[in-house]
């Protein structure tokens, strides 16, 4: 099973693909949902959150948030963008929002691709994701999880662009990463409190696959 182990600090306190980072200076681009997405270094989310400059949104499943989240984070999964009751929906649209997710930027990009998409014009993502928001000693909620997963696949090239998506649904955590053209993905996972019988969800364009994590992390995926 390929499974790597970080040490990770804890506080009191289908849709377009996504395309690689591009350029080189303080902030990078990505796109998402036929949206160009800012992409900025975590240190700098950071000086805007000492501030009190920007507004913070988990673009992660409910369960992930409330194992652990950015002080002040409020939840809006990328899941489900707008839904009932999410609160960054009435959000001035010149308001500064950072969107996160863990993977590092795939879920929190597409949370920021819907909300441009809806007006807002101020948004970008953490690049580097939470868990180095985490590791770094940055104020969070809850514990972060320790334990990182990843989960290989191939699926039809022509799901090519759209998103291959690992779900517990027991506990609502997701986490989704964009297939290459050669019909390819891998998957980082970093859930709380699964175990290798954990039954998570795997889905692509093609296929859905229901296993225990072991199974998941034994080899690539092409199929039920």
């Amino acid at each position: 099973m390929r499974r790597r182990t970080f040490l990770a600090s804890s506080a009191g306190l289908g849709v377009a693909g996504l395309a690689g980072c591009l350029g080189g200076g303080n902030e990078n681009v990505t796109v998402a949902d036929g949206e160009t997405i800012t992409l900025t270094p975590v240190d700098k989310t950071y000086e805007w959150f000492q501030s009190d400059a920007a507004r913070f949104v988990d673009a992660r499943g409910t369960g992930q948030y409330e194992q652990s989240h950015i002080v002040g984070a409020v939840s809006s999964p990328a899941a489900n963008p707008g839904g009932p009751g999410d609160p960054v929906m009435d959000w001035p649209t010149d308001a500064r929002i950072v969107c996160y997710c863990g993977c590092p930027h795939h879920l929190s990009s597409l949370r920021a691709a819907h909300l441009q998409k809806n007006g807002y014009s101020n948004v970008s993502v953490i690049d580097e994701g939470f868990f180095e928001w985490a590791d770094r000693g940055y104020p969070i909620t809850g514990q972060s999880s320790t334990a990182f997963y990843e989960i290989t696949g191939e699926t039809d090239p022509a799901d090519a662009g759209e998103m291959a998506w690992v779900r517990d649904l027991a506990s609502d955590q997701d986490e989704a990463a964009p297939i290459a053209a050669d019909g390819s993905y891998t998957v980082h996972v970093r859930f709380a409190d699964i175990t290798d019988d954990t039954v998570l969800t795997l889905s692509t364009p093609s296929y859905t696959v229901e296993a225990p994590l072991g199974r998941l992390t034994d080899g690539p995926v092409t199929g039920p």
